[in-house]
């Protein structure tokens, strides 16, 4: 199998990195900011800001469309809906988010707490 040179990007991870261009044969390979991988969206410092914030918006959607399409609030029925659509998304690589990042755990809860309202 050959690789496939249009399709690789060089992600320059750390500080103080000096960004060296790179080439596989003859061809340059491009630099990139961020990349997303296994559904993880990474950028250059390995900061995970970006990808709480998709994952936080998804879920504020998926909420959105059963508020819209559900016409009974009680709890028995939106919680499985809650449960099996909503919550997937939000554990989705929870553990590259440590306590370092309070501001993402923060935005988490509170897409966690807008069903109970």
């Amino acid at each position: 199998m050959k690789f496939n040179k249009a399709k690789g990007k060089a992600l320059h991870v750390g500080r103080g990195n000096p960004k060296h261009n790179y080439r596989l044969g003859r061809a340059w390979i491009e630099s990139s900011p961020e990349e997303e991988d296994l559904g993880v969206l990474v950028d250059e410092k390995l900061n995970v800001t970006q990808q709480c914030e998709l994952a936080a918006q998804k879920a504020n959607h998926i909420l959105g469309c059963i508020k819209r399409s559900v016409t009974s609030r009680l709890r028995e029925g939106t919680l499985p809906l809650y449960s099996v659509l909503v919550t997937p998304h939000l554990e989705y690589c929870v553990q590259l988010w440590g306590p370092q990042y309070k501001t993402d755990m923060d935005l988490l809860e509170r897409v966690q707490r807008r069903p109970q309202r």
